[in-house]
């Protein structure tokens, strides 16, 4: 039998690289996303070299994922490896200008959503014990502020510190746990936090050598087929062209 990888948001960016990846090595597909047209041409592509499972998955909606890993066909379960790749950004403004509901969008989804699939993949990982894994998919943000990171780069703290006490709780069981805090990526994410607009988005990497989702994917993958005895906690990547800035100062 392959061994079996879910990913969530798997329609896009990482996720997607991310399948494209583990198809490659033989592993059996769980893909979830939102957008059903994606998620099917992805398992036209796939199936071809894989088994390929797809959900139309909101993430938030927690008796969606319970109902959704119960319905798994036997021949996806147990779930050797979760990548926990849903979230999004949105309202790069200072917090003042923000509304409400992009904040709770983004805890929803980033937060919520992180927990409501963990929780419910938990047991088959545990089946499966030694050399499985949990890949969260965190930010540079959780650990670095910047102007209108806000309630983003919140969420991605969560998703740091959500990633060492799972390694706490999961210690004798041989599931492993990873954060791994990506920097400048080009994918839509951008697009997303604009609401569409691709002048913002051209802009934002112009001039400048970004990751691309592919590079993440083989971060991911890498993570993930480690020999057992091996847990990398966090992994922080970064653009070789991107590094820190000074302390903002506000003068007379």
């Amino acid at each position: 039998m392959n061994d079996v990888v879910l990913i969530t948001g798997a329609t896009s960016g990482f996720g997607r690289a991310a399948a494209r990846r583990f198809a490659k090595e033989g592993w059996s597909l769980i893909l979830a996303g939102r957008r059903q047209e994606r998620l099917q041409e992805l398992k036209e592509e796939l199936s071809q070299v894989v088994p390929v499972h797809t959900v139309a998955l909101d993430v938030r909606d927690a008796e969606a994922v319970k109902q959704a890993i119960a319905d798994l066909p036997g021949e996806f379960r147990p779930i050797k490896s979760l990548i926990n790749n849903a979230g999004l950004a949105l309202a790069p403004k200072p917090s003042q200008e923000v509304d409400l509901a992009d904040w709770h969008t983004m805890i929803d989804t980033n937060v919520t959503g992180l927990v409501n699939v963990t929780h419910a993949v938990l047991p088959s990982l545990i089946e499966v014990g030694k050399g499985a894994s949990i890949v969260n998919l965190g930010s540079v943000a959780g650990q670095w502020p910047y102007p209108g990171g806000h309630v983003y780069g919140a969420t991605k703290a969560f998703v740091q510190q959500f990633t060492y006490n799972l390694r706490c709780d999961l210690l004798g069981t041989g599931v492993r746990v990873t954060d791994i805090a990506p920097g400048m990526a080009e994918t839509e994410f951008t697009l997303v936090r604009t609401g569409g607009d691709q002048a913002a988005s051209d802009k934002l990497y112009s001039g400048t050598t970004p990751l691309e989702p592919e590079d993440i994917a083989e971060l991911i993958y890498y993570t993930a087929s480690l020999p057992a005895h091996i847990n990398i906690n966090r992994l922080e990547v970064m653009p070789t062209r991107q590094a820190w800035s000074a302390f903002a100062i506000d003068r007379d």
